[in-house]
């Protein structure tokens, strides 16, 4: 286990380029696998996620070579193992992303219940419901699921029982391959939903309705090889203007992705008193400037009622991003209603802060009273999961005193050499072994 020691009150200042979004990644490594020829990824994340992706693919037979820190090519021509490392697949939630592909190249999966952050309760059952939609036999047992499939999936009108992400983008890569037209009703539009669907077309897919909560996937028999680049991690951004606004830092965030993808996040920050500016350049791609001196006031609602940050489906606020909100909320004058609707034992994390001097009431699992500003002070404490994590660094960055946080490896899976890239900012951070 490694740790971080942190000293903060210490504002930040430079440039820092946001990093590949684990999100798209992660589906668009998986979806090599129903190829007929390499699949070349640009600008991967060098996160603990992807690793375990790449790992897993490994396994099952996936050629991998590393054309670059951030880049692969991914060819499965040669894959015939059906059966994923329970090992690796416990470790990773995305490891759901295999089911369509494996099912499609081989007709059978055999995967183990997939793991991740321990954030609550995780259904994967729109996945197993989509895919029966399409044809195939689903067999849950104790430890995992095998879903088989006689002759190739068939289209079919379907609605997911929810706007899953993941429950999508496997949606959408078994019906790519199935017979006929296949309609997916209330499907997630999030940006990596959408590179996900474009991965597919420039491999040969026929989707219409890309960005939309209705795809339209008419079937084809075979598709080929294909290159994609993983676009900016929009909650990376998020987090990182949330991070240097609680510092009163001045930090530029360069190839932060197109400022569509940020509408909503700038929205809900500017509600806690941070301003970020967005500028274009054309040789750069699109820049986010977080300047010192942040107003750090919460606006309130009409007739002065207590404002509420929550989390919904795209284009939302997302749901990774009210860990963040929360610890920014800390610093800003005035209270505020964190609203967490997708996972009961996110907000759960916030004893730590309250543990640092945050004024904190948690309502229910789901809700938390934030009411700022409060100093914070250095402390020990542990990362339960990749967002809280990252909350809880941002709290010791903005901290008086010393701060060491436990389990960093959690940070690591979804932020990409933090320490690191902080440090060239003038962060006084260090790992270190325990």
């Amino acid at each position: 286990m490694q740790v971080f020691r942190i000293e903060g009150g210490h504002p930040l200042r430079g440039e820092i380029v946001a990093s590949g979004n684990k999100n798209a990644a992660l589906p668009l490594a998986a979806l090599s696998l129903m190829l007929e020829g390499p699949l070349r990824l640009r600008n991967l994340p060098a996160i603990g996620d992807v690793e375990t992706m790449l790992a897993l693919l490994e396994q099952l037979g996936v050629r991998v070579d590393r054309t670059g820190p951030h880049d692969a090519a991914l060819d499965a021509r040669e894959v015939t193992e059906s059966a994923p490392s329970a090992e690796w697949t416990e470790r990773l939630r995305g490891s759901i992303l295999l089911a369509a592909p494996l099912l499609t190249r081989l007709g059978r999966v055999d995967l183990a219940f997939p793991g991740g952050d321990r954030i609550g309760r995780r259904r994967i059952d729109t996945h197993l419901l989509a895919l029966k939609a399409l044809g195939a036999r689903v067999v849950v047992q104790s430890s995992g699921y095998t879903i088989t499939r006689d002759g190739p999936l068939r289209g079919a009108d379907l609605l997911l029982d929810e706007a899953s992400v993941t429950a999508t983008e496997n949606t959408v890569m078994a019906a790519a391959r199935a017979e006929g037209r296949t309609v997916i009703r209330n499907a997630a539009c999030e940006p990596h939903v959408q590179e996900v669907c474009r991965a597919l077309v420039a491999a040969g897919a026929r989707i219409e309705g890309i960005g939309t909560n209705r795809l339209v996937v008419d079937g084809v028999e075979a598709l080929h090889g294909a290159d994609a680049t993983v676009g900016a991690d929009y909650v990376e951004v998020g987090s990182l203007i949330a991070l240097a606004a609680v510092t009163g830092s001045d930090v530029c965030i360069r190839r932060a992705g197109p400022a569509e993808h940020l509408r909503m996040i700038l929205m809900q920050l500017a509600r806690l008193g941070i301003i970020a500016e967005v500028h274009t350049d054309q040789v750069r791609g699109d820049e986010v400037r977080v300047a010192p001196d942040q107003p750090l006031e919460v606006a309130a609602d009409a007739r002065g009622a207590i404002p509420k940050i929550e989390d919904a489906p795209w284009p939302g606020f997302p749901a990774d991003l009210t860990s963040i909100a929360t610890v920014a909320a800390t610093q800003a004058r005035g209270s505020v209603l964190i609203f967490e609707k997708l996972f009961e034992s996110r907000m759960f994390f916030v004893d730590q802060l309250i543990n640092m001097g945050a004024r904190i009431v948690l309502c229910d699992p789901h809700r938390a009273v934030v009411i700022g500003p409060a100093p914070l002070r250095g402390a020990e404490i542990h990362s339960p999961d990749i967002r809280a994590g990252m909350a809880l660094l941002i709290a010791s960055l903005a901290a008086e005193g010393t701060s060491r946080i436990r389990n960093v490896e959690q940070i690591d899976r979804g932020y990409e050499h933090l320490d690191e890239r902080l440090q060239r900012l003038g962060a006084r951070i260090e790992r270190a072994g325990i």
